[in-house]
């Protein structure tokens, strides 16, 4: 079975503004997310890519423009089950506002009980992503063969579902995972078990360093909801 590489989009002018950006149509790369996106072509330069499959939102297309323009031989295709959690009634708010409101600490803690108002669930957001990756899986492994790798650009809580279900990991458990704006995440599929080879790369050791007391998506020590704008 082929090897998928996750990419989520680079830093977007609604991660920057501290804003769930959700589906809002038109939020693109701010400048440093352009950046991570044109690096993103010379980090890949050694893997060969079957094709690329992104969420139809504008961030995504434009983090793998660089990569296609590289790459002209590649196809490219939009899959709406990748797209971003609608987040209804929370779509456009700040996080720092979003932190209060009760539903937040279900987020947090119970995420499979978690339900946006006039959106969806995370537990919807998880399964649509896992079955459009086991379809591409097939699609992929029936056109370019078993060994394929694949790239998916997509947004940091389908990553993360998407991860949680390779490691067998309940819905629960998913905001232990983190995806920074344009990191790489690998995971290889089999027969019997998926294999998770790269998690959150960016290739940028300055996401180690000690966060500040306070940070702009909530409290301190909760899960980016929406991704996070990554390392300052």
């Amino acid at each position: 079975m082929p090897t998928l590489i996750l990419v989520r989009h680079g830093r977007s002018t609604a991660n920057t503004a501290g804003v769930l950006a959700g589906r809002t149509p038109g939020v693109a790369l701010d400048e440093r997310g352009a950046a991570q996106a044109a690096a993103l072509p010379a980090r890949l330069a050694g893997v060969p890519l079957a094709a690329v499959v992104t969420s139809p939102l504008l961030r995504c297309r434009e983090t793998v423009a660089p990569l296609l323009t590289a790459r002209p031989e590649l196809s490219s295709y939009a899959d709406e089950r990748i797209g971003e959690c609608h987040y209804g009634d929370w779509t456009g708010r700040k996080l720092t506002e979003l932190a209060d409101e009760p539903l937040w600490e279900t987020v947090q803690r119970h995420p499979s009980a978690a339900a946006f108002p006039g959106g969806e669930s995370l537990r919807a957001v998880q399964a649509r992503a896992v079955d459009a990756v086991r379809e591409w899986n097939e699609r992929i492994e029936r056109e370019h063969g078993e060994h394929a790798v694949y790239l998916m650009c997509t947004h940091g809580d389908p990553i993360k579902a998407v991860v949680a279900d390779a490691m067998g990991l309940h819905l629960d458990h998913f905001q232990r995972i983190t995806a920074d704006p344009c990191s790489v995440t690998a995971v290889r599929y089999t027969r019997l078990r998926p294999y998770l080879l790269r998690l959150g790369d960016t290739g940028d050791l300055a996401g180690l360093a000690p966060a500040e007391p306070a940070r702009e998506e909530g409290h301190s020590e909760d899960a980016a909801v929406g991704g996070g704008a990554g390392a300052p």
